[in-house]
């Protein structure tokens, strides 16, 4: 043997584990498929032990060749630098690692070209399926997805016929509103996000409910439309904020737009909690360590993620397409009762 030869690392097969074991090669794939829940019989703790004696590593290329499958789920958010969407991709890393998968992220900001190029390119990689955290309600990724047949789901979105799973935004709205009315406010404003989103349309929906149910009247100018950057709701809170008739209490939909709100306000010397009130929606984890802590309605990321994936990978028709979960309101410091 060539000394070249001598060092050619033997790559140990399926069929080597068999031979060793005294097991057919079927048996062996089936024990050592990590995507499916490990057998505790005594051949199949033999032949893992014997696997990683012998140092076998999984081909997931080959595996997915004969499976028609790579084990791969493809994420698609608009970008990683938003606090949602970074929860929300780690949150579904996590469901698809459970599941023996691995995700892989591409980002497309908010443009509709950039989001087809970048489906594209995990399509091109072959990837098992399709989360798009970027679904507005007039997008058209997800109606080209559903006519070429290619699994797919929403998360935190809904166009309200592709597969979807989202915490219930109308819901999520209603207890922010709810728990400014209980606390005595009448004069409110909502800063909310695009119109083209389900979040912003639902949560301000959830909102409108819970004035209705108070008998209180929201006038045009006290509700805002803007986008979900910290940015936005400076802006908005510029406006809201300005003379002397300004809102005792804000809703902000998402608690980048709330931060903004506070930033305006402690700039014009009114106090969070007393002078004003206000609460978010998401519940991210910066919130809670504010110099006012933000009152804010958690989103359940890890339930909405698993439920995604097991829309996304099940084969079972009775399995419900779209799916919300329940969010929660925490009271914190920067709502109290009106003055």
């Amino acid at each position: 043997m060539a000394e070249g030869d001598r060092n050619v690392r033997h790559v140990v097969t399926l069929k080597d584990v068999a031979t060793a074991s005294g097991v057919s090669i079927s048996t062996v794939s089936r024990i050592l498929d990590d995507r499916t829940p490990p057998s505790r019989s005594a051949t199949a703790e033999r032949v893992r032990a014997l696997a990683e004696e012998l140092g076998y590593r999984r081909n997931v290329f080959a595996s997915g060749l004969r499976r028609g499958a790579t084990g791969t789920i493809g994420v698609l958010v608009p970008r990683l630098t938003d606090a949602v969407m970074a929860l929300m991709f780690e949150a579904v890393e996590r469901a698809a690692r459970q599941r023996g998968y691995f995700a892989v992220v591409a980002t497309c900001g908010d443009d509709g070209e950039e989001e087809r190029r970048a489906t594209e390119t995990l399509l091109d990689r072959n990837v098992d399926g399709l989360v798009l955290a970027t679904a507005r309600i007039d997008d058209s990724l997800p109606a080209s997805l559903r006519d070429r047949g290619i699994p797919h789901v929403l998360a935190l979105r809904t166009d309200g016929v592709s597969p979807a799973s989202l915490g219930d935004d109308e819901t999520g709205g209603y207890l922010a509103m709810r728990h400014l009315l209980d606390l005595g406010h009448r004069d409110i404003a909502v800063v909310t996000g695009p119109w083209f989103t389900s979040s912003g349309r639902d949560r301000r929906s959830g909102a409108n409910r819970a004035l209705a149910e108070a008998g209180v009247d929201l006038p045009e100018e006290r509700v805002m439309a803007v986008g979900y950057g910290l940015d936005h709701g400076m802006e908005a809170a510029e406006t809201l904020l300005a003379g002397s008739s300004r809102p005792t209490a804000i809703f902000a939909a998402n608690d980048n737009l709330a931060i903004g709100v506070l930033s305006v306000a402690r700039s014009m010397g009114l106090e969070t909690g007393k002078d004003l009130s206000i609460v978010g929606y998401n519940d991210i984890p910066l919130v809670s360590r504010l110099p006012v802590p933000l009152s804010s309605v958690r989103t359940p990321f890890d339930q909405i993620a698993t439920s995604a994936l097991d829309i996304l990978l099940t084969t079972d028709p009775a399995t419900p397409q779209i799916v919300r979960a329940m969010p929660t309101l925490i009271p914190r410091a920067s709502t109290a009762p009106r003055r």
